[in-house]
């Protein structure tokens, strides 16, 4: 019988209870994929992480993520809680771990300081797919709830991935956000037909010095009603951003906040950081803190 440590961790928050929970398992090793896909069901989170020691000489770490119902390539929320069990098992000192994900391998930077740990997650390759066609945009704002005429007409409804595709829809008000109710089974069955199951619909804000964006996620296609604070779509968001002119990267790097969970009752912040030339977008990363919620022991 071996014994594996886990944590609940709240992510993008300092308090427990708000922000994104995520289940932990920093000693990992020995867990097989069916162990860790029921792992993740009995806890229930939007995604469990699973640390593995490393199976090649680029990178520090092995990181896999679950949902209650399928393992996905990457997961921002996740990865901070990963990173930030991590630094607190290790007593880590300010440093870049390298992890290999689904998405591919990549730098994590923890950052210590007088408040703990700030982990910084670089992002995988940004992909834009095409806007999708009026009629494709009509079902998916039906399925979201929304009435007409309340989409941003600055945003296309379109693809944007980096490492873990979201569809990404502007709309015209907080309001609007925060009183939705979408058809899920109807959005289950566009993410079929469309490739993509994550749906993050946000507001932008007209004064962008403190909050630029408020958002909402809803994935019930892999077992995610609605995330509370998701890294991977608040990152694609500020590329969608910058390409669309509508955020600026003074000198080369767009740095903004985007707030998620108020309407679940669990508020968080994520941090956004876009290195771009011009409109173009070359490299996101997105950065939080976590507090731990409780921890125990499993026997397997």
């Amino acid at each position: 019988m071996s014994r594996y440590r886990l944590y609940q961790v709240d992510s993008f928050t300092t308090e427990r209870f708000q922000g994104n929970p995520a289940g932990v398992v920093p000693n990992a090793e020995g867990l097989t994929g069916i162990q860790m896909q029921a792992i993740a069901r009995e806890l229930n989170n939007s995604e469990t992480a699973f640390i593995h020691p490393p199976d090649g000489p680029d990178h520090d770490v092995v990181v896999r993520f679950f949902t209650p119902t399928t393992e996905v390539p990457s997961c921002g929320h996740a990865t901070i809680a990963a990173h930030y069990v991590r630094a607190v098992e290790k007593g880590l000192p300010s440093c870049t771990v390298v992890q290999k994900i689904g998405a591919g391998i990549l730098p994590v930077e923890v950052v210590r300081d007088g408040s703990g740990y700030r982990i910084v997650m670089t992002q995988g390759a940004i992909e834009f797919g095409e806007p999708f066609d009026s009629e494709l945009v009509v079902e998916i704002a039906q399925a979201l709830g929304l009435a007409a005429g309340s989409l941003d007409d600055r945003c296309p409804v379109q693809i944007v991935s980096t490492g873990h595709s979201k569809v990404l829809v502007g709309i015209d008000s907080r309001d609007t956000l925060n009183s939705l109710a979408p058809d899920l089974a109807r959005l289950s069955e566009l993410s079929g037909r469309i490739g993509c199951n994550g749906y993050f619909v946000f507001a932008l804000t007209a004064d962008a010095s403190e909050i630029r964006a408020h958002g909402r996620m809803f994935a019930p296609a892999i077992g995610i009603p609605e995330d509370p604070v998701t890294g991977n779509a608040n990152g694609p968001l500020g590329a969608y951003l910058v390409k669309h002119g509508l955020a600026v990267a003074e000198g080369g790097t767009l740095t903004f906040r985007a707030r998620q969970g108020e309407a679940l009752g669990r508020p968080g912040v994520v941090e956004v950081i876009v290195e771009a030339e011009g409109t173009s977008p070359k490299l996101v990363r997105v950065a939080g803190r976590a507090i731990i919620a409780f921890q125990s022991e499993l026997e397997l």
